[in-house]
Order: C-alpha cells, then structure tokens, then sequence
C-alpha cells in the first residue's frame, strides 16, 4: 500500500523509494512530474513517505517517494521519466533511487549513467542483487 492505495492484483510488484537532493520542493515536483507522465502512471503507484522531524520541526518531513509497480512496468520508461524532470529542473539534484539492498544514483543524467540505473533495476527485478 502506497498513499492510501492498495496496487495491483495480489501481485507485491516492484517497491523503490526515491530521494532528492535539494528538498521536499523538489520531492513534490518530481511526485507531480511522475504522476503525469502517461506511461509511468498506467503502472506505478507514487506516494509519499514522512520521515522523522527534527529539532525545532513540525510535524513529518516530506523526504522519501515510495513507489510500487504494477504489471506493464519498464525499468527503462521509468529511469527515463526520472532522467526528464531533472533536466527540466534549474539546479539538476542528485536522485537516489533505492530497491532493496540495491542503490543507484542519478548526478550526471548521462546516457551511460541512465544505461546503468535501466541495467540495474532490471537485474533486481530478477532476484539478483543487482548494480550499485
């Protein structure tokens, strides 16, 4: 379950956090971007993820996207739309995209760079341990 709503059809799916340098404003930003996005939205579920306040906060701090993806999800679909609403931002942040054990980093948006994270998340999907 991810913001409230359950995915799929019995089917755990694939569950990634994603973090973004810069702030929650750029958290939200990239949720938006994700969730409009035609192909990414048929087959992820976005929420978000409070994490622990500190000293002198109030309430939660916005600072983890959670997703889980359905039948139809592609890795590559999905870095891409990543790799898309960071180059649309002024100050590209650094995005940390995490699935299990396994954490790949976007700092460049090279095509390379993208390659990789594709490369990476797919080998989880098979059980592997994957890139780091």
């Amino acid at each position: 379950m991810v913001g409230g709503c359950a995915y799929g059809s019995g089917e755990a799916g694939v569950r990634l956090e994603l973090q973004v340098g810069l702030g929650a404003g750029e958290l939200r930003s990239l949720q938006g971007w994700l969730r409009a996005d035609p192909v990414v939205r048929r087959s992820v579920v976005v929420g978000v993820r409070g994490g622990v306040p500190g000293p002198g906060d109030m309430g939660t701090v916005l600072d983890v996207l959670e997703l889980v993806t359905g039948n139809g999800w592609s890795a590559a679909s999905f870095v891409l739309a990543v790799a898309a609403w960071r180059q649309s931002r002024p100050q590209r942040p650094r995005v940390e995209i995490r699935r299990g054990e396994t954490v790949i980093v976007l700092v460049e948006g090279s095509e390379e760079e993208i390659a990789r994270a594709v490369r990476a998340l797919e080998a989880v999907g098979g059980g592997g341990g994957g890139e780091r």
